[in-house]
């Protein structure tokens, strides 16, 4: 408790940053819980803190509090996290660590006797915190929950990634009103630039000369990932204003509905779920990728049922090529009521308010999918190398030049 008898919540993070699912998942869920006092402690092993950040979402909100972990060795870090944790004395805490942070983990141990949850949200890579099993395992999409308990045996938790309902256009709503198709994606470097058999960068032209239309990125691209998506715009003939680049907004979801995007193309060849939520509660149909060995990574169950998947650029090309307004209608009815079923605010509220009486049907994983290992082993014998000199040299190209010019 503190001063004012309210519970201590803890939230044991690596980083508090402006975009990406850590720190909008603590977020989503101090709001869901007014009544109590709220903690973030963070081991800044993931890279310092947005400080300013965290005082615009946070203004006014007295039993808010984010506290760093002062700089030094991952023993130093360790120690200030363990006696601020038995200093707080909180009722709850929330491990929602980068995969690689041993700090966190290592921090919340069965002898501290605490109270605490481990929300699986590092999941496209191998995560420190998976199996402790003093802890109450969350799982926030259906991929994630059906690996946890049928391949790795743990007993788990759905909770499902939830949104602020900012609204919906009216389901009458016309689509294609500027004539040819609005695409766009949210996904910053670190999901769309990795080398992988079917390049965003290298997609995008194609797929503007395909429809005719405009695409909209929003999220930080490298300089050299924007040069080649403007080279290959050039090369095809396509006008460079018809891609819009946005490298940050303070809401996907009245983005996409400002910019009338008919259809929100999932980021490949990692996927973005929140964003991926957002597209569905503003009522934007959309296309999901069929990643090569992982459903973690394509995502497949967070969409709506028969939502579009692809594998194959040409089969995208030829789905958005024949796409009808009536089709668009269809699937946005579809995208939100998926939303509303799955991702409202009132979801986690209902589960952090009776956690043991909670229940939410976890969706079935999609038929059809199978991770294609061969092909992804042959591919990356050949290619994986080659991409990472290149991608290494233009970085350190880019780097000189920005030093020549300051």
């Amino acid at each position: 408790m503190d001063c004012q008898g309210r519970p201590i919540v803890v939230y044991l993070v690596s980083r508090l940053q402006r975009s990406g699912g850590h720190s909008r998942l603590v977020q989503d869920l101090i709001r869901a819980q007014p009544e109590k006092s709220h903690l973030i402690l963070s081991t800044e092993v993931g890279g310092p803190s947005d400080n300013e950040y965290f005082a615009t979402i946070f203004p006014s909100l007295a039993h808010v509090r984010f506290l760093r972990a002062p700089s030094g060795d991952f023993r130093t870090r360790l120690t200030w996290v363990q006696s601020t944790l038995i200093a707080s004395q909180p009722g709850h805490v929330c491990l929602l660590n980068h995969h690689q942070d041993s700090v966190a983990v290592a921090a919340l141990v069965p002898e501290l006797e605490l109270e605490g949850t481990f929300y699986h949200h590092g999941d496209h890579h191998l995560c420190l915190g998976v199996h402790a099993d003093h802890l109450i395992h969350v799982d926030l999409h259906p991929m994630g929950y059906h690996y946890c308990r049928d391949e790795l045996g743990l007993e788990n938790r759905y909770v499902p990634l939830t949104f602020e309902d900012k609204d919906t256009l009216p389901l009458e709503s016309n689509f294609m009103q500027g004539g040819p198709l609005t695409t766009a994606t949210a996904a910053r470097f670190n999901k769309v630039e990795i080398p992988y058999y079917v390049s965003y960068v290298d997609t995008v032209p194609h797929l503007l000369r395909i429809t005719g239309g405009k695409h909209l990125h929003i999220g930080t691209l490298t300089p050299w990932a924007r040069y080649r998506i403007h080279r290959g715009l050039s090369k095809l003939g396509v006008p460079k204003d018809r891609f819009v680049y946005l490298e940050w907004t303070p809401s996907v979801w009245t983005t996409l509905q400002q910019y009338a995007v008919d259809i929100y193309i999932a980021s490949f060849p990692y996927g973005a779920g929140l964003t991926l939520i957002e597209a569905m509660g503003a009522g934007i149909p959309v296309v999901m990728h069929e990643h090569m060995y992982s459903r973690v990574l394509s995502g497949l169950e967070l969409a709506y049922e028969g939502a579009f998947r692809w594998s194959d650029p040409n089969d995208l090309f030829t789905y958005l090529a024949a796409l009808q307004p009536e089709t668009l209608a269809r699937e946005k009815r579809l995208s939100r009521l998926h939303y509303e079923k799955f991702h409202r605010p009132e979801i986690l509220q209902s589960y952090l308010r009776e956690p043991n009486s909670f229940h939410l049907p976890v969706p079935p994983l999609k038929s059809g999918y199978k991770p294609r290992y061969d092909e992804w082993a042959a591919w990356a014998e050949g290619h994986l190398n080659l991409s990472n000199l290149i991608h290494r040299t233009a970085y350190r190209g880019w780097r000189g030049l920005r030093r020549k010019l300051r």
